[in-house]
């Protein structure tokens, strides 16, 4: 077993996943939710960028639903950007299960 090898491997492995942690921050995913009425937008890295409310859903009288509806939206878009990131993190090492990086 080379060390330096080794080394030189992980060091390769860290810059490519620092790299693909800088892009996935730039990657977005939607999610949609209440028959696309509400409509969420993410990053890989778990940021939401964005939420669409259509008016004809917004009622004074069920504030309640909105906000369920607002909740799931991001809820479900923070869980694509989660996959996602998985995703290209898996590419990365080979299928390995490093901790902290998902």
């Amino acid at each position: 077993m080379d060390i330096n090898k080794l080394m030189k491997q992980a060091q390769q492995m860290q810059a490519g996943m620092q790299k693909a942690q800088e892009e996935l921050a730039n990657q977005t995913v939607e999610a949609s939710v209440g028959g696309g009425k509400v409509t969420v937008v993410a990053t890989g890295a778990g940021e939401v960028k964005d939420i669409k409310i259509d008016p004809s859903i917004v009622d004074p009288e069920d504030v309640e639903f909105l906000q369920e509806l607002v909740l799931k939206g991001v809820q479900e878009a923070i869980t694509k950007g989660k996959e996602m990131a998985t995703g290209e993190m898996s590419k990365l090492t080979g299928g390995l299960n490093i901790p902290g990086l998902s």
